[in-house]
């Protein structure tokens, strides 16, 4: 007799699931019946938000929905914050987990683990929530999960199944269903947008996340029309050293200049939101003429008005309008140009300290080559979302932008690791945001993963504590005393160096032997990188 919580093993393996990040509870008991035997690898996070960060770091380096696996009640309710980031960077993440027997949902009777409404808890964050509530609602609950990362804007959907639904048996087939898949654009509306892009003499391309798997049509349209492209900060990587590549924040003066200075505007899979466009509070998003949009969500293009909005995947849109343009290059008023000089201003305008730390994050890129640098809210992470241009497309992300989760960078890059295991990972963290989740390193340990955990350690909260100076406000909570990171990287048998902040002194860390099967921990001094500015 096959039950439903071996069936879901069975259907997730059809879907190509090969990862789940769990904790097992005696309300999941009945999910893990069948995974050990299912070819499906189980990594044991030491905490739920570990397991749903770590499953958006899988996610964002393999294309593939990150599965977390966590109980009901508060395994539940400590995955809801990655689900947030996960919605905020649209990232495809895949939560299950058990809930109360169905007689006793809502009744507050005092349950072990109970919520007076777990569903609607998660309604508010996943884009879809879904009850397995008899045996023959689960294999459409998956397809429903699975067809809304294919076909739409993806993001977090969560499927639970009640305690006494999980062990009933399964009659019903758990094979997938043909996937919808994202329908592909309208030729005329490429051959649209083709005609505007040849009339245009100062075109300006803003590549978002949604076009991160598209690098090398982005390229050739950019080149034919000869148009800069501003890369946010999940786009970072697409255009590395290349003459039309802006790898800086559309939010600085010098990028809206370049923006507000075109004659037509072509936004590929970005939401304008203003954690990229307007991080400064200047008062919305920059001028956008002859703005064109292209974009999986339809609530998103109803968001900005446009001149032509076509509801499509931006990668597919971008092959179509490569084809369409061919080859040549347009005649338009100096693309190279206009993009230096945005690159050139924004370098300057970051001024000294950003610099420095932008010098930094170079060091180590050339030390690093292609490595996927993970990072959270730390000040390397906010210089290099203001000016960083990496050499791995998809290869820079962090939760600073977007939901803005702290704790997000250690175990975002176990994830990572995880789903690119032959690429040299680096997870920058500062001191403050290491602290949400230090227990995580210990699967960095346990899984052997080679990842390069650098702790920016200026003891304490450095961005907040100079946002409540210049406010005006008396700084208080912004010291939290860091622990002794050597005897942390001690006790979890880790490789550990100390260094001053240097960005010569970073790459020769990062360039030293490390260990050919674990992670290493470079803590970097940062306590007087402030005051030297």
């Amino acid at each position: 007799m096959t039950r439903i919580g071996e069936g879901l093993v069975q259907a997730l393996r059809a879907r190509g699931v090969d990862l789940v990040f769990g904790i097992p509870g005696v309300h999941t008991i009945e999910l893990y019946r069948g995974l050990a035997a299912s070819g499906i690898r189980h990594v044991t996070p030491r905490h739920e938000q570990g397991a749903g960060f770590m499953a958006d770091g899988y996610a964002r380096v393999t294309g593939r929905p990150g599965v977390a696996l966590v109980i009901t009640g508060p395994g539940l309710t400590n995955t809801l914050t990655p689900m947030a980031q996960a919605r905020a960077d649209s990232v495809p993440m895949l939560v299950l987990s058990g809930v109360n027997a169905r007689a006793s949902l809502g009744k507050g009777l005092g349950h072990l683990h109970e919520l007076p409404d777990q569903l609607g808890l998660s309604a508010g964050v996943a884009l879809r929530a879904l009850q397995v509530d008899r045996a023959e609602a689960l294999a459409p609950a998956l397809d429903a999960a699975f067809d809304l990362f294919a076909s739409e804007r993806p993001g977090p959907v969560h499927v639970e199944i009640p305690l006494d639904v999980a062990p009933l048996p399964l009659a019903t087939p758990t094979d997938p269903a043909p996937a919808a898949g994202a329908s592909g654009p309208d030729p005329s509306d490429v051959a649209d947008i083709a005609a505007r892009l040849k009339r245009a003499r100062r075109p300006v391309i803003l590549a978002g996340g949604g076009v991160r798997r598209a690098g090398d049509a982005l390229r050739a349209v950019a080149e034919r029309c000869d148009a800069p492209v501003v890369q946010t900060v999940n786009a970072r990587g697409l255009m590395h050293a290349h003459p039309l590549g802006v790898p800086a924040s559309p939010s600085l003066r010098a990028v809206r200049d370049l923006i507000e200075g075109a004659d037509l505007v072509l936004a590929l899979g970005t939401e304008l939101g203003p954690t990229d466009y307007d991080m400064y509070g200047l008062g919305g998003l920059p001028d956008l003429p002859a703005l064109l949009r292209v974009d999986l969500s339809a609530a998103q293009l109803a968001r900005h008005p446009a001149e032509l909005a076509i509801r499509a995947d931006a990668g597919s849109v971008l092959t179509a309008l490569r084809a369409d343009l061919g080859d040549g290059t347009a005649d338009t008023d100096d693309g190279p140009g206009r993009a230096e000089a945005a690159r050139a201003g924004a370098w300057q305008e970051i001024g000294p300290a950003m610099r420095a730390l932008c010098r930094h994050l170079a060091a180590a890129r050339e030390a690093m080559p292609g490595a996927v640098m993970v990072g959270d809210s730390t000040q390397l992470t906010y210089a290099g979302n203001l000016y960083h241009d990496h050499d791995r497309p998809g290869g820079w992300f962090n939760s600073a932008t977007g939901f803005g989760a702290l704790g997000y960078a250690i175990p975002a890059a176990i994830g990572a690791a995880l789903g690119a295991p032959e690429t040299p990972v680096l997870c920058l963290a500062g001191d403050g945001g290491a602290q949400f989740t230090l227990p995580e390193l210990m699967v960095a340990v346990q899984e052997r993963l080679p990842i390069t955990f650098v702790i920016w350690n200026n003891r304490g909260y450095g961005e907040i504590e100079t946002s409540m100076r210049d406010a005006g406000v008396a700084v208080v909570g912004c010291d939290p005393e860091p622990p002794d990171f050597q005897a942390i990287a001690k006790a979890c048998r880790m490789l550990f160096t100390r260094i001053e902040a240097d960005p010569e002194a970073f790459a020769a860390a990062l360039r030293a032997d490390a260990p050919p099967d674990g992670p290493r921990m470079i803590e970097i001094d940062a306590t007087g990188f402030a005051a030297s500015f």
